[in-house]
């Protein structure tokens, strides 16, 4: 996972061998609330420190909840650049910096899982309500007369791609989306194909709007 710059003026100035050896030694010995405090006061030598102590507890917590190695890094970076911004807010009293620092990572993964499941349930709504929009035009009338001889002539009228989608919608009651995945076509030329082939389906049979 790559280290996120500090937001501020000008990257972190270069600090002695020395003084880096002791700042990760004083964090390994459970000095962190020590470097927190200096990050506070935007400190980016101390940030680079308390990145190298908590980078790897907080992956691992991000992808344990969204059980994703890439929005797992992407989550995390949040995390260690909110850890950043809100420094001055840690309170030692209240528990140790470990602990603080996990628990945002776990409330930043658990809202990262809640918006990517809303996004789909939001997907797949719309993908419902596409297809059923689509179909209510000449659906009623068509259904009745899906295994007449008008139906089977209209049908063989409509291109392959045309005729393969309607009747997956048709017989299997498939969303666009579904379709698409089936036949291995792209979404937006299934919706064209469809539409097309509904258009030349209700002139065919002599179906009104």
């Amino acid at each position: 996972m790559n280290r996120p710059l500090p937001s501020g003026a000008g990257a972190p100035a270069p600090a002695p061998a020395c003084a880096s050896a002791s700042a990760s030694a004083s964090a390994g010995d459970g000095g962190l609330a020590e470097v927190m405090e200096k990050v506070a006061h935007g400190d980016k030598q101390a940030f680079s420190v308390l990145y190298d102590a908590l980078a790897p507890l907080v992956l691992g917590i991000v992808v344990r909840v969204v059980r994703d190695r890439a929005q797992g890094e992407e989550v995390a970076q949040e995390v260690m650049i909110e850890l950043w911004r809100q420094a001055a807010r840690y309170r030692p009293e209240a528990g140790s910096v470990t602990t603080w620092a996990g628990t945002i990572a776990h409330r930043r993964a658990v809202d990262r899982v809640r918006s990517a499941q809303a996004s789909a349930d939001r997907e797949q709504a719309r993908a419902s309500r596409e297809h059923h929009t689509a179909f209510d035009e000449v659906a009623e009338q068509v259904e009745t007369r899906l295994e007449s001889e008008q139906v089977r002539r209209c049908l063989s009228g409509l291109t392959e791609l045309q005729r393969q989608a309607v009747t997956l919608a048709y017989y299997r009651g498939l969303t666009y989306r579904e379709v698409a995945e089936t036949l291995r076509t792209p979404l937006p030329t299934i919706k064209t194909r469809m539409r097309d082939g509904l258009i030349r389906l209700r002139d065919c049979m002599g179906v009104t709007t």
